[in-house]
């Protein structure tokens, strides 16, 4: 049990109050103090690319009254919200509140429902966007969590494709065995490529990613006993817990539950201490060793877990058009997924997520303009750059905070 404050306590609580209700929000200082609430605590002020947000983490619950942010300041200045949580269990949490759990459930439904309400080729474009999704959130892991950039995630993405279909084709094996073992290959492959990162960092790192994605290219070229060559390689008809896969709207919901669960997956990893060291990592090399973070290990397990969700979406892309062709694999589909991370918005995975579902469905949109339509594409994503340099997710974080702070 924590002492009660003696002298000076109302004092301290009359004045936090006063600078609550000017908006200004806590102090840094307050907190060191230590007799917020009546118990010690710690202040930790964390920044993305995207949003300014304090958190204030509780040794000892306290009166919440004495933090509360009056909502006329918000509204009036601004200022960034602040929230209290008591526990480290409460700070991982995803979702809080019935509006978050409503949302999740209508998200999820809409979802689960759309191949029983809309057409097949609409069925057919939602899932290329739950597939690039998950490549871009593996991406961002690397380049906007650890800072270490790759234009030769097209390689890793044949290495998963290519893995899975010489799998089911070659040795007849089952659809999740085969998937498994795409995702366990590319993550090894990322690992072998993420050793050179110990020494590369910059256009150097970029440069030797892209040697590796060109490579992956010209050996499916070819090697033409191995991938086919140019003729490709037709992925036979599989079956699901008895259920064909040549089914679009099965198809769509394998695609769905597995990208649902790797994104879910990555926003534990990125707010776990895992994420807090790929991001010491990200801020400065030096400073995170000196705090005792391991270099060579989160380095590497980072090319390796963004290898393995490219993996997995390039052989859930083979099930998907049902054909692999080397020109599927090249330097131009390694800039589009990396678009999708910065026009979604760097270290951010639902902007991850934005990201890869505008540019599914810009080229959809603009396929009407024939020979123009790359220069349509191109002058989109630098009109989104220019206008929102954060990417869309911050704009949406605007927006949310815009909503919250309208004065009716």
């Amino acid at each position: 049990m924590w002492p009660e404050p003696a002298v000076g306590v109302g004092v301290r609580h009359a004045a936090l109050e006063q600078r609550d209700d000017l908006g200004e929000g806590p102090r840094p200082g307050d907190v060191r103090r230590g007799w917020l609430c009546g118990g010690p605590a710690r202040y930790r002020h964390h920044q993305n690319a995207a949003e300014h947000t304090h958190h204030v983490h509780w040794v000892r619950p306290g009166r919440p009254g004495v933090l509360r942010q009056g909502r006329e300041a918000r509204r009036a200045n601004n200022h960034p919200r602040v929230e209290l949580r008591t526990s480290y269990t409460q700070d991982l949490r995803l979702v809080s509140g019935w509006t978050g759990w409503a949302g999740v459930v209508a998200l999820v439904g809409t979802l689960a429902a759309l191949p029983l309400l809309a057409p097949r080729y609409v069925v057919y474009v939602a899932t290329l966007c739950a597939v690039h999704a998950v490549v871009a959130v593996g991406l961002n892991l690397l380049v906007g969590y650890t800072g270490q950039i790759s234009l030769g995630h097209a390689g890793f993405f044949a290495v998963g494709a290519y893995t899975q279909g010489l799998l089911l084709t070659r040795l007849g094996w089952g659809f999740v065995p085969a998937l498994v073992a795409s995702a366990a290959t590319s993550a090894l492959a990322g690992y072998c490529v993420g050793l050179p990162a110990l020494r590369l960092s910059g256009p150097y790192l970029a440069i030797a990613t892209l040697a590796f994605g060109l490579a992956v290219h010209q050996v499916l070229v070819n090697w033409e006993g191995l991938s086919g060559g140019r003729s490709g390689l037709f992925l036979p008809d599989v079956h699901l817990l008895g259920v064909s896969l040549k089914d679009e709207r099965a198809l769509y919901w394998v695609v769905l539950v597995v990208a649902c669960g790797l994104v879910l997956g990555a926003l534990r990893v990125v707010r776990s201490y895992v994420g807090r060291a790929l991001v010491a990592v990200r801020d400065s090399d030096v400073a995170a060793e000196m705090s005792g973070v391991n270099l060579t290990r989160y380095k590497t397990l980072a090319f390796g877990l963004s290898a393995l969700y490219a993996g997995v979406g390039g052989a859930l892309m083979g099930h998907v058009l049902g054909f692999l062709e080397p020109q599927l694999f090249t330097l131009f589909e390694s800039v589009y997924f990396f678009s999708m991370v910065v026009v979604g918005g760097l270290a951010s995975v639902p902007g991850s997520v934005l990201g890869a579902v505008l540019l599914t469905l810009l080229p959809q949109a603009l396929s009407g303009f024939g020979e123009v339509l790359n220069v349509l594409y191109g002058l989109a994503v630098i009109l989104v750059l220019r206008f929102e340099p954060g990417g869309l997710y911050a704009r949406w974080l605007r927006v949310q905070r815009y909503v919250r702070m309208w004065p009716l």
